[in-house]
This record gives C-alpha cells, sequence and structure tokens, in this order.
C-alpha cells in the first residue's frame, strides 16, 4: 500500500464553547488515493478539511503530514510543506485573467524557471487553463471555474489536496468534468481528501470511503462497496442504489 501522507488522529474540535463537532475522529490519506467523507449533515465533513489545513485548530488529537506533526500550523505554513484546501464554492478572483489566478498559486516561487514549469505542468492537466489564459475569470463557466482553482492549488506541487463539495452549483457535465480531473490528480500521485454533496458519484471514483456521525468515522472501507450498500443509501445517499 502507497504510504500515509495525510493523518487525522484522535481529533476533536469544535467552534467556541460550543460541543464538539468532531469527537475522536481518525482518517489516513494515502498517496495517490481520493479519500471521501460522507455523512448527514453536521457530521463534520468540512470540519475536518479546516482541521486539516489549519484553519480550525482541533482541542486535541493530532494532525500529521508526511509523518511530521503539524497540529495547529497556520494554512499558509501547511501550504509550504505541500497541503492545499480547495474551500467549497468558487474562490478564483472573478476580475483577474486566469493566467492572475494560476499564478497566485505559485507567489512563493522565486525561481522563474521553476514557475514556468509548474504553469506548463497545470496547463498540461487542465487543458482550459491554457486555452483560456488571457480570459477573465469571471467569463468562465462553473466548471472551467473550478479547473483553475485546481491549477492554482497544484501550482507548489502539494502532496495533499483537500476539495470541499467541488461540485457545487455545476451541471451534471461540469460535475463529470471536476471528477475526472479529480482522477487525473490522484493519478499523478497526489493524495485527495473529498467532501462531496454528491456522496454516491464521489464514492464511485474514490479509493477508501469514510463515514462520519457524529463526529466520528462510523463505516469505512473500499468506498465502490460502500456506495454498493443498502444500508448506506437509505441512511445516507438518498435511497438504495438502483440494481
Amino acid at each position: 500500500m502507497s504510504e500515509v501522507v495525510l493523518s487525522l488522529e484522535d481529533v476533536v474540535a469544535g467552534y467556541g464553547r460550543a460541543a464538539p463537532v468532531l469527537r475522536g475522529l481518525t482518517v489516513p490519506v494515502r498517496a495517490g488515493e481520493v479519500v471521501c467523507l460522507v455523512g448527514p449533515n453536521g457530521a463534520g465533513k468540512s470540519t475536518a478539511l479546516k482541521v486539516a489545513s489549519g484553519l480550525l485548530a482541533p482541542r486535541s488529537g493530532r494532525v500529521l503530514l508526511d509523518g511530521r506533526d503539524v497540529t495547529g500550523l497556520p494554512p499558509q505554513r501547511l501550504l509550504a510543506l505541500g497541503l492545499a484546501h480547495v474551500l467549497q464554492g468558487h474562490s478564483v478572483f472573478r476580475e483577474m485573467t486566469v493566467a492572475e489566478n494560476v499564478r497566485l498559486g505559485g507567489y512563493t516561487v522565486r525561481d522563474q524557471a521553476r514557475l514556468n514549469a509548474r504553469i506548463e505542468a497545470v496547463k498540461e492537466l487542465f487543458p482550459v487553463v491554457g486555452e483560456r489564459w488571457g480570459s477573465m475569470a469571471g467569463l468562465l463557466s462553473g466548471g472551467q471555474q473550478k479547473q483553475v482553482e485546481f491549477a492554482r492549488a497544484l501550482m507548489l506541487e502539494p502532496s495533499v489536496v483537500l476539495l470541499d463539495e467541488p461540485s457545487m452549483g455545476l451541471d451534471p457535465r461540469n460535475t463529470q468534468v471536476v471528477f475526472d480531473r479529480i482522477d487525473l490528480m490522484r493519478r499523478t500521485g497526489v493524495a485527495v481528501l473529498l467532501v462531496e454533496q454528491n456522496a454516491r458519484r464521489a464514492l464511485e471514483m474514490a479509493d477508501l470511503g469514510c463515514v462520519l456521525d457524529l463526529g466520528r468515522v462510523h463505516i469505512s472501507g473500499p468506498a465502490r462497496e460502500l456506495a454498493a450498500d443498502p444500508r448506506l443509501g437509505r441512511l445516507y445517499l438518498g435511497g438504495a442504489p438502483a440494481s
């Protein structure tokens, strides 16, 4: 099996003085794999991503990145160490060009040759980025904007990418494009921790599925097997899968 590059270990986390949302969450993410978190609203899926990326400090437990304890480090430090977080919704700067958006992802790269190499690499992964390089980002479709966000996230060659609801608001065709690009990231060796509203579709393409309930992993296993489990369908996925 591939090595674990990101691990949340027995994490307890919440907001303010409220009861914790995560109550002992443990999730491993291996290189070149997609791990999908599913579960009912309030189960802690997005909170898990926030803890992993440093947006929320846990009350207890650990976050390990490439075996290093990075618990509580700020997002910019984690980005430099190889962890990128693509937030829920569209985060492109609409009044900037695609080129300007993508270059922002490599703002810490001082070596121009390396920066140019990274730009060419993300253009190859996401052809629409190269095709619309000089266009205003706000003129792109929702699916195209999401690919710009992916490209920007990969500019520093992260080992782990966190994706929070990447297909939100997209039509079926653009949703398929987004999932195809996630698969492409996996095939380049990037580890992906995914939270997705289209849970059944996400489980069908992921490697590992983790069903969260009350802030813990309730069930985990090969994602396709979970997607076909009728119990999971009734509880979390809007009905049993079609036979």
